[in-house]
């Protein structure tokens, strides 16, 4: 197991840990900062002044219940939906592609693509708040059109790396996307 430090495109560092379970089959994970003790504290804190400077103006106990109810019910809706602590790709050659991501909550949403619905893993451009940012995308075949592409998969939504990372899960992407389409076609029949 092989972790690396890089940036995302914000800045903010990212590691990408690999991990080669075999010659066919690899997980490449983007494991962003957890969330910060501090920030919270101070978010939490200054929503819960601001509710006790109104308390203290209104003379109404129903604006501090409030604070309280509505700053943990964001903060449970943040961690469960919003903050995703870790994204990962799973690259099996005989069977497909898993993308996973991880909440801070430990909630998980997982998602699975069969292997002969892949057509290609490659960087793609955007340009975005006046920059270009790149990001890995898996490249759906079309049913109907075997030359055409159904569907753009964009990858790493989350923790947005930089073209650094990203070419590293490319490369690993494609070396088992090469085995696959260099190696004979099996029959199902076993000898």
């Amino acid at each position: 197991m092989e972790e690396r430090r890089y940036r995302s495109a914000s800045g903010g560092p990212i590691a990408l840990r690999a991990r080669q379970h075999s010659a066919s089959c690899r997980e490449l994970a983007v494991r962003c900062p957890r969330l910060q003790l501090r920030s919270l504290s101070a978010v939490t804190s200054a929503v819960w002044l601001a509710a006790y400077g109104l308390f203290v103006l209104s003379q109404n106990s129903m604006v501090l219940s409030a604070a309280i109810f509505i700053t943990l019910i964001g903060l449970i809706i943040y961690l469960h939906f919003v903050k995703i602590d870790q994204e990962s790709l799973l690259v099996i050659g005989s069977l497909g592609i898993q993308v996973t991501s991880s909440y801070a909550s430990g909630k998980e949403s997982t998602t699975f693509i069969e292997m002969g619905r892949v057509k290609d893993v490659v960087i793609n451009e955007a340009i975005h708040m006046q920059k270009v940012i790149y990001y890995l995308c898996i490249l759906l075949q079309d049913p109907g059109d075997p030359q055409g592409v159904s569907e753009v998969v964009p990858l790493f939504q989350s923790s947005k790396p930089r073209l650094d990372c990203l070419i590293e899960v490319y490369k690993s992407c494609q070396e088992i996307l090469e085995q696959r389409k260099t190696a004979p076609p099996s029959n199902g029949i076993k000898e």
